[in-house]
C-alpha cells in the first residue's frame, strides 16, 4: 500500500502557468483514502498492532508519481550517477565545473531532483555546482520505503562526495528533506563549518508530521503514541531529539534562514516561527501565497536565496 495522497501532486501542473494551490486539498475524497481509513478502522478494532503495522507501512512509503516533460529539461546538462550509500545506490546529479563551491539540493517527500528544476541555472550562474539527489524510493533511486534517518544517511553520502571534490558551500533542503538535514543532522566531512543552511517549509517536530498523519487517516491518539515508541526503538534516540531546533545548531552552519509561505497547507507557518524562536542563529523570512510546493519555483523565492548565499 503506497500513500496516495500525495501533498507533491499540485506541483505537477504546468509550473509557469498553475493556479496557487487551494487551501482545500481535497474537495472529493480519494477513494483510495476513503478504503485505507475503513480498513485501519476495522483493524483497530480487532487488531490494533496490525492497525499501527499497516499506517506506519503507509507513513514510511512513498508513491512514484508520473514524469513530466518539464523535469526532463533539467537534466539535460546534468552528469548523472549512481552513489552507494548506507541504505543502498542513489542517483545523483550535477550542474556546473567540479571544484566550484556546491550547492546540495535535497528534495521533499515524494518529490526528486528535477523539482529543483528553477534553481539549477541561477545558482550555475552564480558561479556554484549544483548536486542534487532522488532519494532512496524516489525518482530513479530504488527502494520502496524511506525513513527520516535512511534519507539522511543518503544526503551525507551525498555531502561527503561533493566535498571531496571541491567547498560545499551550503545545503538547501525542501520540507520532509529539511527535516532530515536538520533533524539528523547532516554535516561536512570533518566537522568543518558549513557556511550557509536554507530550510524551505520545513515541520517543527514529527510529532507535528504523525499528528496530521493520523488526522487524516483518522487513527487514534494511541496510534501516534505508538509511532513515537516506534522511532525511540529503531533509532535509540528520543522522538523529540530530531527536532530541526534541536538537533539543526549541530551542523554547525554560519548563517540559517527559514523560508515559509504564510499560506501553507501541508506544514503551517506557525512551525516555521516555531523552529525559529527555538534556534537563535535561524532567520525567518515569509512568503504569501506560494503554499507548500510553488515556493520552490517562484523566481523571487530563488533570486532570495541564491543572495543569501553569497
Amino acid at each position: 500500500m503506497h500513500n496516495t495522497y500525495s501533498p507533491a501532486y499540485p506541483m505537477f501542473a504546468n509550473p509557469e502557468t498553475a493556479a496557487p494551490t487551494p487551501a482545500v486539498r481535497y474537495p472529493s475524497l480519494p477513494p483510495a483514502l476513503r478504503l485505507l481509513r475503513w480498513q485501519l478502522k476495522l483493524l483497530q478494532a480487532v487488531a490494533p498492532g496490525l492497525a499501527f503495522r499497516l499506517a506506519w507501512k503507509v507513513f514510511c512509503s512513498p508513491q512514484r508519481l508520473p514524469r513530466k516533460a518539464w523535469e526532463n529539461n533539467v537534466l539535460t546538462n546534468a552528469q548523472a550517477r549512481t552513489l552507494a550509500t548506507p541504505g543502498g545506490p542513489v542517483a545523483v546529479y550535477e550542474w556546473g565545473e567540479p571544484a566550484a563551491p556546491a550547492v546540495v539540493l535535497v528534495h521533499g517527500w515524494e518529490h526528486r531532483a528535477t523539482f529543483w528544476h528553477a534553481w539549477v541555472g541561477p545558482l550555475r550562474a552564480a558561479g556554484y555546482r549544483v548536486v542534487a539527489l532522488d532519494a532512496p524510493a524516489h525518482g530513479a533511486s530504488p527502494g520502496r520505503d524511506l525513513n527520516l534517518v535512511q534519507y539522511g544517511a543518503a544526503i551525507q553520502a551525498v555531502v561527503d562526495a561533493a566535498a571531496a571534490t571541491g567547498p560545499v558551500r551550503a545545503l538547501v533542503a525542501h520540507s520532509f528533506g529539511g527535516a532530515a538535514v536538520a533533524g539528523v543532522p547532516v554535516r561536512l566531512p570533518g566537522g568543518a563549518a558549513l557556511p550557509r543552511l536554507l530550510l524551505l517549509s520545513v515541520p517543527v517536530n514529527l510529532r507535528a508530521v504523525a499528528q496530521r498523519f493520523a488526522g487524516l487517516l483518522r487513527l487514534p491518539t494511541s496510534q501516534v503514541t505508538r509511532m513515537e515508541q516506534h522511532v525511540e526503538q529503531l533509532t535509540g534516540r528520543s522522538w523529540d531529539s530530531f527536532a530541526p531546533a534541536v538537533a539543526g545548531p549541530g551542523i554547525g552552519a554560519e548563517r540559517v534562514l527559514l523560508l515559509h509561505d504564510e499560506t501553507d497547507a501541508i506544514v503551517p507557518f506557525a512551525e516555521g516561527r516555531q523552529i525559529a524562536a527555538a534556534w537563535p542563529a535561524a532567520a525567518l523570512h515569509a512568503t504569501r501565497n506560494l503554499g507548500h510546493n510553488r515556493i520552490l519555483r517562484d523566481a523571487g523565492v530563488v533570486a532570495q536565496a541564491v543572495a543569501f548565499l553569497a
